[in-house]
C-alpha cells in the first residue's frame, strides 16, 4: 500500500484485497488505484470522495451489479478517468454522471454491445473496449473529441458511424471480421490497426493524409496500392497477406519502413 505525502494518491495495486474495510480512504484522494485485487464489490465510502479524478478497478472480480451504484454517486461527477478493464462485466455501465470524463476503459470483459455509451460525456478523449464480444459500432457518434478508439478483438464486421471523429488520432480494430475499410475521410488520424481481419484490398485510406502508421498484417490483401497520397506514412505492416503486386508507393519509399510478406 502506498499513500503519497499529500494524501492525494492511494495505490493498492496487487494487495490481494477482498474488501477495503481495513483501509483508510482519505477524503482528499484524487487518485485511487485498486488494480489486481480480488474485489467483487465497491466500497460505499468511495461515493464520498468528491476530489477523486482517477479510479482504477482493473483486474478484479467486478460484475454488473457491483458497478451499478456508480451511476448514483453524484459526488464523483468530476471523475476524469475510470478503468474497469479485466473484470466480469457483461454490459457497459451507466457513466452518465461523469460530466468531465476523459478516459474510459472496459477492455477484457464480456460486453456484447456498446449500448449505454450514448450517456457518456462528449468530453471523452480515450475509449477502450477491446477483447469483448461487441458486434456493432454504435452510440458513440457524439464523442466528437475522441482521440483514441480501441475496439480490437471483438466481433465487428462493419466500420460505421465514424464520420464525427474528426479529432481521432488512433484507431485500433485488429482481430475483428471487417471486410471493407470505411473511414469517412478522417484526415487527422495518425495510426490505424486493422490486422487480422478479412480485408482483400487497400482501398479506403486515400483521404487519411496525416496517417503515419498503418498495420494490415494477417489479411487477404493481394495488391498494395492507393497509398501515394499518404506522404506522412512511416510504418506499413502488410506481412502475412497474399501480395502479388506492389505499386503506387514510389513517392513514399524515401521514408517508409515496412515488413514485406
Amino acid at each position: 500500500m502506498e499513500i503519497d505525502d499529500s494524501d492525494n494518491l492511494l495505490d493498492l495495486t496487487s494487495c490481494q484485497l477482498h474488501s477495503l474495510e481495513t483501509i483508510e480512504l482519505p477524503p482528499t484522494l484524487t487518485e485511487l488505484d485498486l488494480t489486481a485485487n480480488r474485489l467483487s464489490e465497491l466500497d460505499s465510502r468511495i461515493a464520498h470522495l468528491s476530489a477523486l479524478k482517477k479510479l482504477s478497478l482493473r483486474q478484479n472480480l467486478i460484475e454488473d451489479s457491483a458497478v451499478e451504484p456508480l451511476s448514483r454517486w453524484d459526488a464523483l461527477s468530476d471523475l476524469e478517468e475510470l478503468i474497469l478493464r479485466d473484470n466480469k462485466l457483461a454490459k457497459v455501465p451507466d457513466i452518465g454522471i461523469f460530466s468531465k470524463l476523459l478516459v474510459f476503459d472496459v477492455s477484457f470483459n464480456e460486453i456484447t454491445s456498446l449500448q449505454g455509451l450514448s450517456k457518456a460525456s462528449s468530453t471523452l478523449k480515450e475509449l477502450y473496449v477491446s477483447k469483448n464480444e461487441v458486434n456493432k459500432i454504435m452510440e458513440i457518434e457524439h464523442l466528437h473529441d475522441l482521440q483514441i478508439l480501441e475496439l480490437g478483438s471483438n466481433r465487428l464486421r462493419v466500420m460505421e458511424n465514424m464520420e464525427n471523429f474528426t479529432k481521432l488520432d488512433e484507431l485500433w480494430l485488429g482481430r475483428n471480421r471487417i471486410k471493407v475499410v470505411n473511414l469517412c475521410g478522417l484526415r487527422c488520424i495518425k495510426k490505424i490497426s486493422l490486422q487480422s481481419n478479412r480485408l482483400t484490398c487497400m482501398k479506403g485510406f486515400e483521404e487519411c493524409v496525416a496517417l503515419e502508421e498503418l498495420y494490415l498484417s494477417h489479411n487477404g490483401i493481394s495488391k498494395m496500392e492507393g497509398l501515394s497520397a499518404l506522404v506522412n506514412l512511416r510504418v506499413l505492416d502488410v506481412s502475412n497477406n497474399k501480395l502479388t503486386s506492389v505499386v503506387d508507393i514510389q513517392t513514399l519509399t524515401k521514408y517508409l519502413k515496412f515488413p514485406l510478406p
